[in-house]
């Protein structure tokens, strides 16, 4: 659904499929008029699946995970927003902004950084700019997580190399 003010109805996107779009209306932005709904089967699906008791087991899986991460990640990264008992929900958010005083090292070279260890980057900078925001699902292993671990730990070691002078500030497997 699409929500917009009265005053900006003559800029909704137009189609060649359906009357719509006012006066000024950019073009298409999706090959779909209403955009994709059957999008939503696919979660309706997952969640009918694995029924009450499978949803809440999944859910407890991936904070259990997030909360693994964020305690082996301790000590060698920030996690900013977390709880009771110093834990996070399903996701955990690292603070990367004082490497980028101390090093230039960018959130986008570590996510970067990250793809060299055959990781799909995580999001950066949303909710926080200059973060890495951490989203273990219910079906990672453990051998995964550890091997995430692993790898945030080392690329910790790499900018700590950068911040001790023994790797150049701009010539270094971050940059």
């Amino acid at each position: 659904p699409i929500g917009v003010a009265a005053h900006l109805a003559p800029f909704l996107p137009g189609s060649k499929l359906i009357e719509s779009g006012g006066e000024k209306a950019i073009h298409a932005i999706s090959s779909a008029p209403f955009g994709s709904a059957l999008i939503l089967l696919i979660s309706y699906g997952y969640i009918k699946m694995l029924g009450a008791e499978g949803l809440r087991n999944s859910t407890e899986i991936a904070i259990l995970n997030a909360n693994y991460i964020a305690s082996s990640l301790n000590g060698s990264y920030e996690t900013l927003y977390t709880g009771k008992n110093n834990t996070v929900a399903h996701e955990l958010i690292i603070d990367c902004r004082g490497f980028k005083k101390t090093t230039g090292v960018e959130v986008a070279d570590i996510a970067k950084r990250l793809i060299d260890f055959g990781f799909h980057a995580p999001t950066v900078s949303f909710p926080v700019a200059g973060t890495l925001m951490i989203e273990p699902t219910e079906s990672e292993d453990k051998e995964e997580l550890d091997r995430f671990i692993e790898a945030m730990i080392k690329i910790r070691s790499e900018i700590q190399a950068i911040e001790d002078g023994s790797a150049d500030m701009e010539d270094n497997l971050l940059k």
